[in-house]
């Protein structure tokens, strides 16, 4: 056996529930010509807001344990920084590709934007299956990569998170190693720490907490009762378990549960609290005693009045849009609708309420993590929750309000003040040199 081995395959995940994944990149291009076009953005600045305005692809070795070295292939995609420092987390998964770097960095862009932080949109990942990484070799991982990405990152210029296959843990590996480097310890240059070295309250929830919101804001709107309403949903980490459990707390029977392992459904409601313990222990939702195994494309398509798709992009397409049979879909993963069935989804009337706002507590509370680091004054949990909630209410109403008054969808509106304040930004502040 060689010394080195490759850093694995690339091939989409099994969650994939209606065949080979759209390309991201392709969604998030296509997403942003519309609202250019709606907008009649110049072209110039049109032109910039389709290209990324930073790309690093890195390969790094890492020592594994059984002394051999791996070399892993590693991104970081800055899409535009006129409204401030770059923001965006970091995936370690088998199917990260450079296109869907991009994309995600384009979608946090918008997302940072409709939501009024002062932050530009970037995304990160390495190419590796973390489940199958012991701790010290993800450690070594990170640090590798993290001081792979030194050239791009600090609390002033570029701020990475947590994202799928990450956690706390790793941002606090790739915190003491920038630290390290510096000299003196940095915990502004990463969100989503551990409390301990100055992660932020709340933080941990937040995401899941701003879908339920965002799920019940739409579900008053369009007088579909929460209380006894059945909620399907795909994917259950700290998204999606998250906001079944608070879905669950008003009454919601949470009847189907699905992740990349399976799936499992019960129409009179599944005991949340267990469900979680059982997939914490087995790694996955799939054999929960009691309850009916279910495929993720099958649990797609179950009639409830919420679905929440919090797993990855590409999820719902023109090929099962026209099956589903919900009346909400509350988006907790980025890019889970593409532009072909978000058109069929408008045509049957089902309600969508877009990624770029729905899953955008985390990034809400990862800035108020950031605020507080630079201060060092940090807030109690109950203060986080409170101006969360406020600005996620005063972007959904801005959000429904355009929708209402342009005849648009929420997705369309969302973007539209999204790509708006960013062009003008790009505008105000002119072109250097």
């Amino acid at each position: 056996m060689s010394s080195v081995a490759p850093a694995g395959a690339t091939s989409a995940p099994t969650l994939s529930a209606s065949g080979p994944a759209p390309n991201p990149w392709a969604m998030a291009l296509r997403q942003l010509d519309e609202a250019a076009t709606r907008l009649q953005v110049d072209p110039g600045v049109r032109a910039r807001l389709s290209a990324c305005q930073r790309e690093l692809t890195v390969n790094f070795p890492v020592r594994m344990d059984d002394g051999s070295l791996r070399v892993f292939t590693g991104y970081r995609v800055q899409h535009n920084l006129a409204r401030g420092p770059a923001k965006g987390g970091l995936r370690y998964a088998q199917h990260v590709s450079l296109d869907e770097v991009r994309a995600l960095a384009m979608w946090m862009t918008w997302k940072c934007a409709l939501v009024g932080l002062p932050y530009g949109g970037a995304k990160g990942g390495v190419i590796c299956d973390p489940r199958a990484l012991t701790p010290g070799e993800l450690e070594r991982l990170t640090r590798r990569f993290a001081t792979e990405l030194a050239v791009l990152v600090s609390p002033e210029k570029d701020i990475p998170a947590p994202d799928i296959g990450t956690d706390g843990q790793v941002m606090a590996w790739f915190m003491d190693t920038y630290s390290m480097h510096r000299g003196y310890s940095q915990p502004g240059v990463v969100t989503g720490k551990p409390v301990s070295i100055g992660g932020s309250e709340g933080r941990l929830e937040a995401t899941g907490r701003g879908v339920a919101f965002c799920a019940r804001q739409a579900a008053e709107r369009r007088h579909i009762p929460l209380a006894g309403g059945a909620v399907v949903i795909q994917g259950f980490g700290n998204v999606g378990g998250v906001a079944a459990r608070l879905l669950n707390e008003i009454g919601s029977r949470i009847i189907a549960v699905g992740d990349a392992q399976g799936g499992v459904y019960d129409p009179d409601g599944l005991d949340v609290r267990a469900l979680r313990l059982y997939a914490q222990e087995h790694g996955g939702v799939a054999g929960f005693p009691s309850a009916t195994p279910i495929s993720n494309a099958d649990l797609l398509e179950l009639e409830c009045d919420v679905l929440v798709p919090a797993a990855i992009e590409g999820q719902i397409t023109a090929a099962n849009a026209g099956r589903l049979r919900c009346k909400l879909i509350a988006e907790g993963a980025n890019g889970p609708t593409t532009p072909d069935a978000d058109l069929i989804l408008a045509q049957r009337g089902i309600t969508v309420v877009p990624d770029i706002l729905c899953n955008a507590g985390g990034v809400i509370v990862s800035y108020f993590e950031w605020v507080q680091d630079l201060q060092q004054l940090f807030w109690a949990e109950d203060e986080v929750n409170v101006r969360l909630r406020r600005i996620m209410g005063r972007s959904f109403d801005a959000m429904w309000e355009r929708a209402e008054a342009s005849q648009q969808t929420l997705r369309q509106a969302a973007l539209d003040i999204a790509v708006a304040r960013v062009a003008e930004a790009i505008n105000v502040r002119g072109l250097y040199p």
